[in-house]
């Protein structure tokens, strides 16, 4: 958290934000801000079906005003296992409490690890010890390393594993603020922190303008979660 100095003036600390220009992460970024952080974003391009996101993460990015924006390029269509990754069609039209009840096809091997690995050097390089992450165990508790235990275990391999935490330069913190809220508890929070949805992009098959297919599973949960909060969808379906 920030801090104050011998002096007791208010001394700002760096936090990096995975961020992904969906809901969550856009949500988590507004939190890290609003905790007193000078957050800096980072966004991977991995060879999603969905990179439209990328577009968005910029769009979050720059109306948050974050101090820097990096987007790391990687591909994971090379191991492929994933609907967003691979030639598997991506689940269309399931009620919430089946996406619940199994890791879905939309799980990308390792993905979270591999998206804290990269952030966790990058907030070393920065003298950053505080990491923001959306993850969420509620609305779709499908996904393993969308855990509370995940969670834990990464910030305790997170001070094993770099030479600020061994040292003693700092303690790291991975902060995954949303990990037990609702979708709607989600975006009534983030409309509170001044978050424009109409900026984000949550759909995993979007058609080639970005247009959201309503019928996967991200843009069913986002849909219902609008509407359980009582907010208006900013969404831009393709029909």
């Amino acid at each position: 958290m920030p801090s104050t100095d011998a002096r007791n003036e208010f001394v700002t600390k760096a936090a990096v934000v995975l961020l992904s220009g969906g809901v969550d992460s856009a949500t988590a970024l507004a939190i890290a801000r609003h905790d007193g952080f000078d957050c800096h974003a980072i966004t991977f391009d991995y060879g999603q079906r969905h990179r439209f996101e990328l577009e968005s993460a910029k769009r979050v990015a720059r109306s948050m005003g974050v101090g820097r924006h990096v987007t790391i390029p990687f591909d994971l269509r090379a191991i492929g296992g994933s609907s967003l990754t691979d030639d598997i069609p991506v689940p269309r039209d399931q009620d919430p409490a089946s996406m619940a009840a199994q890791i879905p096809s939309t799980y990308v091997p390792a993905r979270n690890t591999i998206f804290l690995s990269f952030a966790l050097g990058w907030a070393e390089v920065l003298g950053a010890f505080d990491l923001y992450i959306g993850a969420n165990a509620i609305d779709y508790s499908g996904y393993p390393d969308c855990r509370p235990e995940y969670i834990a275990a990464y910030e305790n391999l997170a001070n094993l594993a770099t030479r600020a935490g061994v040292t003693g330069e700092g303690r790291f913190n991975i902060h995954a603020p949303l990990i037990e809220m609702s979708k709607a508890d989600i975006l009534r929070t983030g409309v509170r922190l001044g978050v424009d949805y109409a900026l984000t992009t949550s759909c995993y098959d979007p058609a080639s303008d970005g247009a959201a297919c309503g019928g996967c599973d991200a843009c069913i949960l986002r849909r219902n979660g609008f509407e359980e909060a009582g907010i208006e969808d900013p969404t831009r379906y393709a029909s």
